[in-house]
């Protein structure tokens, strides 16, 4: 079966949203199986839960479980935003050999570090991925700063 990246990316999207109404980051992920299964979702929960690692991969293959192997290796991953070092480290950790981002305008990640690792990179350059984060960072500037925005 091929993979409905519209489907997975509304999925993260929705995640993003329901952050962003929580008061958290806009970052949304999911995870979902070849045969159309969705594994795991999540989004950034930093704030909600005073965590300096839920990020949105984080929180998804934290609400995925435990999964073996064989699972991980016909997954695909999706994020709303290109992945950090750690949900880099995280996706190659676990051997997941795709991921599709919506979008790296406002964060280019390790997207060249999963490449070079043989994982499949999609960037679906969706607008409304750029806008949310976009206006995130314009309205709440501190709390993008805190994490992976601009250092002190």
């Amino acid at each position: 079966m091929t993979f409905d990246d519209k489907l997975g990316m509304k999925i993260a999207l929705d995640e993003a949203k329901k952050g962003l109404s929580q008061g958290g980051i806009p970052i949304g992920s999911c995870l979902i199986h070849e045969d159309g299964t969705v594994l795991g979702r999540g989004h950034n929960m930093r704030i909600q839960k005073s965590s300096p690692t839920l990020h949105g991969e984080i929180s998804c293959l934290e609400n995925a479980g435990r999964l073996k192997a064989s699972v991980y290796a016909k997954c695909t991953l999706y994020t709303t935003l290109s992945p950090c070092s750690m949900c880099t480290g995280s996706a190659l950790l676990f051997k997941i050999p795709r991921v599709v981002l919506g979008e790296n305008v406002n964060f280019k990640g390790f997207e060249d570090l999963l490449i070079s690792n043989n994982v499949e990179v999609v960037n679906l350059n969706d607008e409304e991925c750029i806008q949310l984060m976009s206006q995130f960072i314009k309205d709440r500037p501190e709390d993008w700063n805190e994490d992976i925005g601009e250092q002190d």
